[in-house]
């Protein structure tokens, strides 16, 4: 067998490795939870325990899976350069945060995606905890920074939760100990210009329901604010601050709610990238 790969679990994955052949097919995962490595129809036994040896611990069961899921042959059948799970909050951010220290002027002035990468840290950390602290049977699925390409750079998904309560596009506010004041459409920070950010959320809300074929609730999250002040209930957007992050997955409307084969249905839709940019998506 052609070299194996061995792709780290997303973090929602049930502490899961996948094995995959260089062209990004599965051919098999560890269960670390589970103490059990499942093969996929044609995968070499001995071929993937010897890809998997560095990570095996204790004694582990070999053999096929119990009985996989539509949703699980889906993540196996992702080409990791398509797959949006890995991506940290903030991920496109972080270019900054690494990248060389600024020159003469700038570096006498604060980087606003300073605070925007660490505002999408507090929240998408938040978001993460939620399944596992969620109860027996109920699933929390998150992905951070998905991209809508060929949209306004200012619209975009910050973090997308698919849970028992629905799909909710999440767009983060950096408050820093200021106030913030919104009057639909326009959020204002401090004694900054307002911007016409609800605007922004929902229309990346309703991209994101046009790409995964179902309804996307539009949700902003203020991080830090020294007081939030909202005029008239905006329209469709929930606004939390990020002290309310865990009661996003609230189940909400009875007649919204998603099942778990939903979730995870819609979870293995979400995180291909080629969902987003118009491609051929793994059905």
């Amino acid at each position: 067998m052609t070299r194996l790969r061995v792709a780290p679990a997303p973090r929602h994955s049930q502490d899961r490795l996948y094995v995959t052949l260089p062209d990004g097919t599965g051919v098999a995962w560890y269960d670390r939870s589970a103490g059990r490595v499942s093969l996929l129809p044609g995968a070499g036994r001995e071929e993937v325990l010897a890809a998997l040896a560095p990570y095996l611990s204790g004694e582990v069961a070999v053999g096929p899976p119990p009985v996989p899921t539509p949703a699980e042959l889906d993540r196996l059948a992702l080409h990791p350069d398509d797959d949006l799970a890995p991506n940290r909050p903030g991920e496109e951010l972080y270019a900054v945060r690494d990248g060389p220290p600024p020159r003469g002027r700038a570096a006498l002035r604060r980087d606003p995606r300073q605070g925007e990468l660490a505002a999408r840290r507090i929240v998408g950390d938040q978001l993460d905890g939620l399944d596992r602290s969620a109860g027996a049977g109920v699933r929390v699925r998150v992905l951070h920074s998905v991209p809508l390409p060929g949209a306004n750079p200012a619209v975009r998904i910050d973090h997308l939760l698919v849970g028992p309560a629905g799909v909710l596009a999440i767009r983060t506010l950096p408050a820093r100990d200021r106030r913030i004041r919104v009057a639909d459409p326009m959020v204002r920070t401090g004694f900054s210009a307002p911007v016409p950010l609800l605007g922004h959320l929902r229309e990346a809300a309703e991209r994101a329901s046009g790409a995964l074929a179902t309804a996307v609730r539009p949700v902003l999250v203020v991080v830090g604010a020294s007081r939030l002040v909202v005029g008239p209930p905006p329209s469709g957007v929930r606004i939390v601050r990020d002290t309310e992050v865990a009661a996003l997955a609230d189940l909400g409307d009875p007649g919204g709610v998603l099942k778990p084969a939903d979730i995870e249905s819609l979870y293995a839709r979400a995180r291909d990238r080629r969902v987003w940019s118009g491609g051929r998506a793994v059905r």
